[in-house]
């Protein structure tokens, strides 16, 4: 792409950061197989030590397009109830790059005998560095000529609820309203990130003893902009194979295919199709998903799909 088309997709991801940064917090299609990037309180609900890595390379074939790798390590801490969690993301768009640091830290209450109530709190933050140079060689204008490199504190919280069937929860990403352009345009404009809700729910079926159906949803809540949505539904076989499609409203269409390759690793691996007009320019988004756990000595895993 010539860097004419790759100004004109910065001119777009700019206009869109004038009323809030240029990409939310980074989207995943198996967000619900490393739900600590979307609710701190899931922290340690697993039982184990959880480590997952997750790379995702959106709108291939488009310079600049959305490029995410996420690192996160999870644990309870002994039988006290309180999880532990760090995740480190770096994600990089047009002439911006950012680089999360987050921890996380549960505290799950028993309501039922299987029943558990979790709240989660996250403490972390993230640099952010755009360089407007990137991309544009000839005659840049006065638009991208003040660059911007800063540290933005994060703090969020949220509440998750389980049962070996069925989970809901909600969670704040981020409660602090930072400021991300300081003078960017010699007129003092400044793009506010809004508050962030991310609410969460999914229900295992038992279709035979052998196959097991999953649907699952995330909507994104944010003040004055459109609910944004995400439906899946995935089906595993024999605690092994896993199939599923997913549905962004008004973006995507996804396919997902998962391999339970041994006792603790875990491949998943997903396609994203784009539905809007702009599939024209791009060959999809491919997200690839490694999830290993470590179980306790002589304690059986307990199947969970979620």
């Amino acid at each position: 792409m010539n860097n004419s088309h790759f100004k004109i997709i910065t001119i777009i991801f700019l206009l869109l950061t004038l009323e809030v940064y240029s990409q939310q917090d980074p989207q995943y299609t198996q967000y619900m197989y490393n739900t600590m990037s979307v609710n701190p309180a899931y922290v340690g609900s697993r039982g184990h030590t959880t480590i997952t890595a997750l790379g995702r390379t959106q709108w291939v074939g488009v310079d600049g397009a959305p490029d995410t790798q996420t690192l996160s390590y999870d644990t309870p801490l002994g039988y006290s109830g309180v999880g532990l969690g760090v995740n480190l993301t770096n994600d990089n768009i047009g002439p911006s790059s950012e680089i999360y640091l987050d921890v996380n830290v549960s505290y799950t209450v028993r309501t039922s005998d299987e029943g558990n109530l979790a709240f989660g709190l996250k403490l972390g933050g993230r640099h952010l560095n755009i360089d407007w140079s990137k991309g544009i060689s000839e005659n840049p204008d006065i638009l991208f000529e003040s660059n911007v490199n800063k540290f933005l504190p994060t703090i969020g919280a949220g509440i998750y609820y389980h049962k070996p069937k069925w989970y809901m929860g909600v969670a704040v990403p981020n409660i602090l309203r930072t400021t991300h352009y300081d003078d960017t345009f010699n007129g003092g404009d400044e793009a506010e990130e809004r508050l962030h809700f991310f609410l969460i729910g999914g229900y295992v079926f038992d279709l035979s003893e052998r196959i097991k159906f999953k649907p699952a949803a995330l909507a994104k809540v944010v003040n004055g902009a459109p609910i944004s949505i995400d439906l899946s539904a995935n089906v595993l076989f024999n605690e092994k194979f896993r199939v599923g499609l997913a549905w962004r409203w008004d973006d995507s269409i996804s396919a997902l295919l998962g391999l339970q390759a041994s006792k603790g690793l875990h491949i998943g691996f997903a396609y994203d199709l784009t539905t809007t007009n702009y599939r024209n320019y791009n060959s999809g988004t491919y997200e690839l998903m490694l999830r290993y756990e470590i179980f306790k000595p002589n304690v059986l895993k307990s199947p969970r799909f979620f």
